[in-house]
């Protein structure tokens, strides 16, 4: 009997030290428990971010937002999982610098998987402006009927330029061309032959497509060359009347160029799901247009994300386990 349990408790110990050490922080139990089902290979230790300089030291994988202090301390680390699509907080900090970037370590994300969603959105927004809906809305509020008030505007024909044509811009590039649109694409990447996009573009292009445009749509990714891509002079160039709709990052457009656009009457709205300062103060100019639908960052929100982003997580675990070559992985030069 002691034989049998000596010998349980080696092949516990054994198993316990070829298992990956996979940190995450701030995770809850439920979250742990959805992880750890990825694979028996992999140990999910729950970490609180100011203990996690105490567990980061063995850990060979790492889930949630790393900081340089971290890399650091870090002498086994070969994978960083971040929850989300975006990864400008990691790679491009406001002080400058990342250990990260500049390292061997694997960084993935969870690009793609919000796309329906956030698509889905951006497509609410422009309706909701284009159909008069926030002024019908209002009415509703009111108990007010007055269909005088309304003016729509027929989708089928109109051009939309999408600035960015990854996970998200792929989706609303679909949902617009479902409507009759025309659909320009502008991205920095070559884009193979896509069915519901008419042409691309280089971002370099940008200007001589903004005039075309009845509606743009911005979904680009937040890197150093995507910042403020839609500056004031690209708001100056937008078609009388036309709409703007931002749903990835609001440093990747000028507020300032923005709230002029809409103040001259340029626009004829905006939906902005995204903005820089965010959260948008209380007294910022942009609340103060009637035609300005803003949404506080939830566009990639739904009852199915969250399964999608467990699930290319625990995909990665597995991959991880078995030394397969992990999906999402990031480009940390690009940030994407």
């Amino acid at each position: 009997m002691r034989r049998l349990i000596l010998t349980a408790l080696i092949s516990t110990l054994i198993v316990y030290g070829q298992q990956k050490k996979i940190v995450a922080v701030n995770a809850s139990p439920a979250l742990v428990e959805q992880l750890q089902s990825a694979s028996p290979g992999a140990r999910i230790v729950p970490v609180p971010r100011e203990k996690m300089m105490d567990e980061i030291g063995d850990a060979d994988a790492y889930i949630g937002e790393i900081t340089s202090n971290e890399v650091h301390a870090a002498k086994n680390l070969k994978w960083v999982q971040v929850m989300s699509a975006g990864v400008e907080r990691v790679l491009f900090p406001a002080d400058g610098t990342s250990a990260l970037r500049d390292s061997d370590i694997i960084l993935t994300n969870n690009k793609i998987v919000q796309g329906p969603e956030i698509a889905d959105h951006a497509l609410a927004m422009l309706l909701m402006l284009s159909r008069n809906l926030y002024i019908l809305y209002k009415n509703d509020q009111q108990q007010i009927w007055n269909p005088r008030s309304f003016h729509g505007i027929e989708l089928r024909g109109k051009t939309a330029v999408v600035i960015g044509v990854g996970g998200i811009g792929t989706q609303i590039a679909l949902r617009a061309n479902a409507f009759g649109m025309k659909v320009i694409g502008v991205d920095r990447e070559d884009k193979p032959f896509v069915p519901f996009v008419e042409k691309f573009v280089k971002p370099d292009q940008l200007d001589e497509v903004l005039p075309q445009a009845d509606v743009v749509f911005i979904s680009v990714p937040d890197t150093p060359q995507s910042r403020k891509m839609m500056g004031a002079n690209q708001f100056a160039l937008m078609k009388k009347n036309s709409y703007f709709i931002a749903v990835s990052r609001g440093k990747i457009y000028d507020m300032g160029g923005l709230v002029k656009a809409l103040d001259e009457k340029r626009l004829a709205g905006a939906g902005v799901d995204v903005t820089d300062p965010e959260p948008l103060p209380k007294d910022h100019p942009l609340w103060k247009f009637e035609n300005a639908i803003i949404t506080p960052h939830i566009a990639g929100r739904s009852d199915q994300d969250a399964g999608r982003m467990v699930g290319t997580i625990q995909e990665n675990i597995r991959r991880f386990v078995a030394g397969k070559p992990l999906i999402h992985v990031v480009d940390k030069k690009k940030g994407y």
